[in-house]
């Protein structure tokens, strides 16, 4: 299984990175978890508004937004 994240816009368009649409790939749910929570603050700095994890390109979960709570 190879788990990725999705950038997207608010729109749920994709968003780019570093020309890069989508994150490294994980070996593991957890370990895709746990990069984003290292992670997200660089990403929505870099204008990634909400994340979808996905399992070898079939969604599992999201859009999950970025936005920090306030």
């Amino acid at each position: 299984m190879t788990w990725t994240w999705r950038y997207e816009g608010d729109d749920g368009a994709t968003a780019t990175v570093g020309g890069a649409a989508g994150s490294e790939s994980f070996t593991s749910q957890g370990d895709a978890e746990t990069w984003l929570g290292e992670t997200w603050r660089e990403l929505f700095e870099a204008g990634v508004i909400q994340v979808t994890l996905l399992d070898a390109g079939r969604r599992i979960y999201g859009p999950m937004s970025l936005r920090p709570v306030t």
